[in-house]
């Protein structure tokens, strides 16, 4: 008969695309004692979380709260409520989620009309005029404003203006964008936003932050057919996360998950958002700095590249799968490959939340100069010496 024994696990420095190093804070805030999802004192937490994401979100709508499930429920929260069959959605594509937006649209009766650019590129805003001036009657258009692909930002303030003028909605994937650079639903006219607690928000993966404006909220309240997820359905779970102190039972919220999303947006809050993102900015520069000095390039433009999330192209000669397995292996460091298109050509290297630090972006340069090295494939010389160059300004 097979024992099962508890599981421990290794301990890992997380520079993947997510999810990336949780804080000990958040960690510690984790094991507090679990009390009853309709206790008054977790209500009071609860309203403390919508409060706290309203600020880093820079919005005032109502409709603010956290999925009790990953950022893929956020992304389906979006879609399945705003979406009825028939509908014409303008999505832009330039990376793996903006495929996955397209697959919304569609398990939802609506009509993608795709907007497509290169994997590396950001959303061209010419391209999606001329789709809103070949369908007028598109009713949201959709786009991925940091995609975790490829590491490209795409200029959401233009686009939610286009979508604007053409009386749309927008949907905007803020998962990996949310506390690494800046965010202004409000300022930008974001009509429905989702994020994920994994990546800068240094918190366990689990929980996805979404928004609706006031504008999203009423098409909601106006559909013809009925909210085809039950659990995801935004006029049931405004009875559990309205205001107020009476809520009415939906489901039971992960309350531990929720107590660590509650303590990494104290910290990220104490810590400020304009120095959170100048942070990531740093730490970003110092490793640009010293992958260039070991001669590799990013994927990205410097334009539009993210500093949280780093597409290197993979040197020539070099096995890329060998050297993240030796990096696992003989460093206890996790950086992620590429995807669809990418894959077998870049590493993403990523610097989100409590990961975004410079003991971590010395780690990763001096493992992969040793692991490239140990290939037999020569690289320039300096990273370390680059990237503290950088730290002393």
């Amino acid at each position: 008969m097979t024992t099962y024994r508890s599981f421990y696990p290794p301990v890992r420095t997380l520079m993947g695309p997510g999810p990336s190093d949780i804080d000990p804070r958040v960690l510690a805030a984790m094991s507090r004692p679990t009390i009853g999802h309709l206790d008054p004192e977790f209500i009071t937490m609860m309203d403390q979380v919508k409060s706290m994401l309203k600020t880093v979100l820079k919005t005032e709508n109502e409709l603010t709260l956290p999925v009790s499930a990953p950022g893929s429920a956020g992304m389906e929260a979006c879609f399945v409520n705003l979406i009825e069959p028939g509908d014409k959605v303008i999505v832009c594509q330039n990376g793996v989620f903006g495929g996955r937006m397209k697959e919304n649209v569609e398990r939802f009766g609506g009509t993608a009309i795709m907007v497509q650019d290169d994997w590396g590129q950001p959303v061209d805003p010419n391209k999606v005029e001329a789709a809103f001036a070949e369908h007028p009657d598109a009713k949201i258009l959709a786009f991925v404003h940091a995609e975790t692909s490829t590491g490209v930002r795409s200029d959401a303030k233009a686009l939610c203006q286009i979508a604007q003028k053409h009386n749309a909605l927008t949907i905007v994937d803020a998962v990996t964008s949310m506390g690494g650079i800046e965010l202004d639903v409000d300022g930008w006219g974001i009509d429905a936003l989702y994020s994920g607690t994994q990546k800068c928000l240094s918190c366990p993966p689990g929980i996805s932050p979404v928004t609706f404006s006031e504008k999203a909220v009423d098409v909601v309240k106006g559909r013809k057919t009925i909210v085809p997820s039950w659990f995801l359905d935004k006029n049931l779970v405004m009875g559990y996360w309205g205001g107020g102190g009476k809520r009415a039972y939906h489901h039971t919220a992960p309350v531990n998950a929720l107590y660590a999303l509650h303590e990494g947006l104290v910290m990220l809050l104490d810590e400020g958002l304009e120095n959170t993102w100048q942070r990531h900015e740093l730490h970003h520069k110092a490793l640009k700095a010293g992958l260039e000095a070991m001669g590799m390039e990013f994927l990205v433009d410097e334009e539009y590249r993210l500093p949280q999330l780093n597409s290197v192209k993979v040197p020539e000669g070099v096995d890329e799968a060998a050297v993240r397995s030796a990096l696992l292996q003989n460093y206890s460091l996790e950086i992620g490959a590429g995807l669809g298109a990418l894959a077998g050509k870049v590493w993403r290297i990523g610097l989100m939340g409590a990961s975004c630090n410079r003991r971590n972006v010395m780690l990763c340069l001096d493992a992969l100069e040793n692991t490239i090295r140990a290939q037999g494939v020569e690289l320039g010389r300096g990273a370390a010496e680059a990237a503290a160059k950088v730290y002393e300004g």
